[in-house]
């Protein structure tokens, strides 16, 4: 085992970041160092230009979307190359130029976040070349070099591909697995004495959002995959199981919630809270070994101490219940120590399964299962029609396409008045900062700006003490890996590893020293004045405008998960596609409305709408999920049922009447009160055979009890 420190560098030498930035840094690097020994590095800069604007948009996806995105943005390049530099020499019709392509390619945020980079690549190459003034001849030679350099990193990328298909799959659920751990270990902290439940709950909901954007991510390379989706090979059965099982896994995850104060204030004097947050944790570690071995190749195992530590555990709840003759222990919390021992033991024994699916011999056994891919993954297609529909200024991506186009402008003008040697400075700070919403946009300035200054103080202290050329290039080398691995992860590292690499590469061309770094910082400063002033008074986009919609997205998903749910027990379904498809959609608009939420914060506080409210609907929608999740277990894992569901029935049609009355409410905003009564539910069963039946019953009325309290909720809230 290895200490945590030494696996977490282990863990990122082997991520999709680091084998981005080693395959970004070679693709970049090569042309300009073969050319170079040929005396031709200013043709080698150009190849390289050429792979960079390529790079942008190989993120991490199915090989054919990167491709073909590649192969776009190869042809978008070439062309906007030889436009801007067949014009520039004309001040005035350059800035139309700016502004043109700046609101066109800023609108491709409508086909998503991969159309999105190929417009960032499309204006990245314009600004890079809006100063280069050359005869036409050179601009066409120069236009086919960067068409040559960006064909060389489509193909260096297939390549790679080819050579280890699986290897981005492996990769991202590894991520994927990696983030479940982490909010694992956020639950464990319920247990833990004097915790702050409010903060920890904030930050569980922001993991949660994590977990979501991960197995999205997964769910992209996976489903998307031909080979994979089709298992043809042991390897694609093997990782669609995998994540299969690591989803339900999470929904166990979910469905663990619990009143912890009154756990507390009843057992904290007796120690075993102490010892669930132990077990916790240590499953926890067991998920990272599991993402590590995916990385490795390696074989996971369930050590025999946790097995021993989860049998004490149930040792200990006995000797409370034995030893409760003063009744010190309310029964309700024994109970739910129970239960939460219960669904300890069936998240072990998923795991316990999910180790088995790595055995050599077991992986060429594996059984496909039947899932109906295309209903679990979103397709974006190219529509013209869209676009005009979003020619409005209700539509976010044209105010935000608008305002790129007019601060980009402002920066041309600005830049040339300044007669800074390097100006386009000063334009990709606005083009990296500008974001469509205005948390956003601060969170990238605020990084952009510390990694700019450190590392420039960084570069400077790196040319004024090191004069060695084979040093120099070896830190380029470090800095361009570090840029490029860390550009997804950690924007603020990226940049930091970026400003060195930027002066020492201007050094080795002869082009720049001490006074560069000064440059940079100063274009920094004002490319992201501009950007941020715009962001806030320009066409502004607050997170409260999309908060009715996201709030009615997320009850509507959670009446249909409950919906499915209550099928397990009124009929017999053998078929769980609606179920997961309703799941996966609780999932996705939850982590929708907690990252919007979260958003809030980082704007102004005229803008930070009915905040307590709002924080107490998200609280009670993902205790809702959690309830619905636990009762879809006591089914699927249990086999609990129910003999009479008909008795049932006025409490879940009043749960579904009381959500849907909470929608209505957010809706039309009216806040007219109705007076809903809760339904009573009367039941007496002494026979122990019939506990499950009670169990149930008890978590029906719960969810109709949360659903009451978002009804009420829904009546005080104005948007």
């Amino acid at each position: 085992m290895f200490d945590r420190p030494i696996r977490s560098i282990h863990d990122f030498l082997l991520s999709t970041y680091f084998a981005d930035g080693l395959r970004i840094t070679f693709g970049v690097l090569c042309p300009s160092l073969i050319l170079a020994q040929f005396g031709m590095l200013q043709y080698g800069m150009t190849l390289s230009l050429g792979a960079l604007c390529a790079s942008v948009v190989d993120s991490p996806g199915p090989i054919i979307h990167r491709r073909n995105a590649m192969l776009i943005t190869t042809v978008l390049i070439t062309l906007i190359f030889i436009i801007v530099g067949l014009t520039n020499s004309n001040i005035y019709f350059t800035g139309i130029v700016i502004a043109a392509f700046s609101f066109v390619f800023s609108m491709f945020f409508l086909y998503g976040l991969r159309a999105a980079s190929i417009g960032t690549a499309a204006l990245l190459i314009m600004v890079l070349s809006i100063d280069d003034i050359r005869p036409w001849t050179e601009v066409l030679f120069s236009a086919l070099l960067i068409f040559a350099g960006s064909i060389w990193y489509t193909l260096l990328s297939y390549f790679f591909y080819r050579l280890r298909p699986y290897r981005i799959v492996q990769q991202t659920l590894s991520d994927s697995i990696h983030s479940v751990s982490e909010f694992l270990r956020a639950k464990a902290k319920f247990y833990r004495q004097n915790t702050d439940y409010d903060d920890n709950y904030a930050d569980l909901l922001q993991l949660q959002v994590t977990v979501h954007e991960k197995q999205d991510a997964v769910r992209e390379v996976l489903f998307k995959t031909r080979e994979i989706v089709r298992e043809t090979t042991p390897e694609g059965r093997f990782l669609l199981l995998v994540f299969v099982d690591m989803v339900d896994l999470f929904e166990q995850v979910m469905s663990t919630y619990y009143n912890y104060k009154q756990l507390h204030e009843q057992f904290d004097a007796s120690g075993i809270l102490i010892h669930y947050e132990s077990v916790i944790i240590k499953i926890a570690d067991e998920l990272d070994d599991i993402a590590f071995s995916l990385k490795t190749g390696s074989t996971p195992s369930l050590p025999t101490s946790l097995i021993e530590d989860v049998a004490k555990l149930k040792n200990e709840i006995t000797a409370l219940e034995v030893n409760n003759t003063e009744n010190q222990y309310n029964t309700l919390g024994i109970i739910a120590l129970k239960n939460i021992e219960v669904n300890i033991e069936n998240i072990l024994s998923r795991i316990k399964t999910i180790n088995g699916y790595f055995n050599k011999s077991e992986k060429k056994n594996l059984k496909p299962r039947n899932i109906e891919v295309e209903r679990f993954i979103t397709r974006q297609n190219i529509d013209f029609k869209l676009l005009l529909e979003n020619i409005t200024f209700n539509s976010s991506t044209f105010r935000h396409s608008l305002r790129v186009a007019i601060v980009m402008l402002i920066g041309f003008i600005v830049a040339k008045s300044l007669s800074f040697s390097h100006s386009y400075w000063i334009l990709l700070t606005i083009l990296v900062i500008s974001k469509p919403g205005f948390s956003l946009a601060k969170k990238r300035n605020i990084e952009r700006l510390i990694g700019t200054v450190i590392g420039a103080f960084v570069g400077m202290g790196i040319l004024v003490y090191i004069d060695d050329k084979n040093t120099l290039f070896v830190i380029l080398l470090i800095c361009m890996i570090g840029c490029y691995s860390f550009q997804r992860k950690n924007y603020v590292v990226s940049v930091l590893f970026m400003t060195p690499y930027i002066l020492v590469l201007f050094d080795f061309l002869g082009l720049g020293g001490l006074s560069l770094a000064r440059e940079r910082i100063y274009d920094t400063l004002i490319g992201s004045g501009i950007a941020m002033l715009a962001s806030y008074s320009l066409f502004p986009n607050w997170e409260y405008e999309k908060l009715k919609e996201a709030m009615m997205d997320t009850l509507t998903a959670n009446i249909r998960y409950f919906e499915q749910v209550k099928l397990f027990y009124s009929e017999q379904v053998t078929d769980l596609t609606n179920y997961k498809v309703a799941r996966k959609e609780v999932y996705v608009t939850t982590a929708n409305l907690a990252s919007l939420f979260q958003r809030m914060f980082s704007e102004p506080k005229s803008k930070q709408i009915m905040m307590k409210e709002l924080h107490q609907f998200t609280a009670l929608n993902h205790l809702l999920s959690s309830y619905i999740a636990t009762l879809s277990l006591y089914n699927k894992d249990h086999s609990f049922v129910f003999s009479n569901f008909e008795e049932l029935n006025p409490i879940t049609q009043n749960t579904i009447y009381l959500l849907n009355l909470a929608s209505e409410n957010l809706f039309k905003n009216t806040g007219v009160v109705n007076n809903v009564p809760l339904i009573r539910r009367n039941m007496n069963v002494n026979d122990d055979e019939q506990s499950d039946e009670i169990i149930i019953a008890e978590q029906f009325d719960m969810i109709q009890k949360v659903a009451y309290d978002i009804y009420k909720l829904s009546e005080k809230i104005k948007l």
